[in-house]
């Protein structure tokens, strides 16, 4: 019989976890960082306490817990080979977020290290867990698993600022963190062998078609900026509409355009303003100045660069049409990514092995797989999710699947650190 998780424990895990910055309506606020995220990051130091794994925090807040003894081959620490297998995702959310985007990752790659410390399975390379920080993009898409991919310089991240306009060094430097030790945190890439992520799929299909696996294909590219336009704050009563110069007039402009710029584009992009502040925020106040927080993804890295220019020229147009200035700050996108075969087919192989459906597809979110890619040989299991819900106090994904989904991992993960990875095979499911 095949080694499996013990889910009366990932669910007692999954449970507890989502109790850490659960707001009054049920949502979920664990912005990285964050007094809820430090709470997270304690209860995960506590649970591989009491599994007795070894635990270590790198400069930016990615965390790496595995069986001690195991070896200690992972970013930055210079150890000897064997290179390890990793596993994990993010504990970090979106304001008013869900319990099981990212959650559901790192807590089944922590059961899978766990399990198989447990049962003292003779492994030729040693499995390691890992929380990757600000997966979210409070301060940078993926910041964490970026930081390993390729680092960051002093001044890059001296530049970055949240969502609420803080900046990063100073949320480091108010938790008692050594923001100097944000950068130099590239992972060596001789020391990871693979790496699987388990996630919610964060959409319809694989609910819709009653299928227990998605074995993902590829990752879409994304981008981001922060688009502000200013203006002139005047009086609501006593500026005539001709004679205003309104910020918040051109962001409407440019949202209510967002549809047929994408739709220029391809079919498959889109384009979100998740955030809009104006300042100085009253009632009765013409804005002087409006700061637009923007996200666009296409899966093709060349469609996004043409998406890119297209947004900018519509906030231009949009900019003289109003008599306001623009300032546009675009964060570096995040390359599309196909996932390696080889993975997927030992995916799909332990998919089939616990007599489960699976199928290949592509994902629409961005995930920290796609930087974990350019280290290594990646791949990624999806699981349903309820009506495709995610990043709402909505989502959810049903026990059975989040259970299925990490024996899958667990099973791959074993495969990857005892035989390694596939000669051949199928790609897909």
């Amino acid at each position: 019989m095949s080694l499996t998780v013990n889910m009366s424990r990932l669910r007692a895990d999954l449970v507890s976890l989502s109790f850490i910055g659960r707001l009054t309506g049920g949502g979920i606020t664990r912005t990285s960082f964050s007094a809820a995220d430090l709470a997270a990051r304690q209860w995960y130091q506590a649970r591989c306490a009491e599994a007795g794994l070894a635990l270590r925090t790198d400069g930016i807040g990615n965390m790496f817990a595995e069986a001690a003894g195991a070896g200690n081959g992972g970013a930055g620490s210079g150890a000897a080979r064997p290179a390890a297998v990793w596993s994990g995702s993010h504990l970090d959310t979106v304001p008013d977020g869900g319990a099981f985007d990212g959650a559901v990752g790192a807590v089944a790659a922590l059961e899978s290290v766990r399990r198989l410390a447990e049962e003292r399975v003779e492994l030729a390379r040693p499995v390691r867990a890992v929380v990757f920080a600000d997966e979210e993009g409070n301060y940078n898409h993926l910041l964490g698993s970026t930081a390993l991919a390729r680092d960051f310089t002093r001044d890059e991240l001296a530049a970055m600022t949240g969502r609420d306009g803080d900046r990063l060094v100073d949320a480091i430097t108010a938790i008692g963190w050594n923001p100097d030790a944000l950068a130099g945190n590239r992972a060596d890439p001789e020391q990871v062998y693979a790496f699987v992520e388990l996630h919610i799929e964060q959409g319809p299909n694989l609910e819709a078609s009653r299928t227990d696996i998605g074995v993902v294909t590829s990752v879409v590219a994304i981008g981001g900026a922060v688009a502000e336009f200013r203006g002139r704050a005047d009086h609501a009563g006593t500026t005539p509409m001709t004679r205003r110069q309104d910020p918040l007039r051109a962001a409407a402009q440019l949202i209510a355009a967002l549809p047929a710029i994408t739709a220029t584009v391809s079919d498959t992009a889109v384009a979100t303003c998740g955030k809009l502040v104006t300042f100085p925020g009253g009632a009765n106040v013409v804005p002087a100045l409006v700061r637009m927080l923007l996200d666009y993804r296409d899966p093709d890295a060349g469609r996004l660069a043409r998406l890119d220019e297209r947004l900018i020229a519509a906030a231009r147009q949009a900019a003289a049409a109003h008599d306001v200035t623009l300032h546009w700050a675009a964060e570096p996108p995040v390359a599309p990514v196909e996932l390696n075969p080889r993975v997927r087919s030992a995916i799909g192989a332990s998919a089939r092995g616990l007599g489960l459906s699976a199928v290949a597809m592509p994902s629409g979110a961005g995930h920290d797989a796609q930087n974990m890619a350019t280290l290594a040989p990646t791949g990624m299991i999806f699981v349903p999710s309820r009506d495709g819900r995610s990043h709402s106090p909505a989502e959810h994904t049903d026990w059975e699947d989040i259970e299925n989904g990490a024996n899958v991992l667990l099973a791959t993960l074993t495969g990857l650190a005892t035989t390694g990875l596939p000669d051949s095979g199928s790609a897909g499911a």
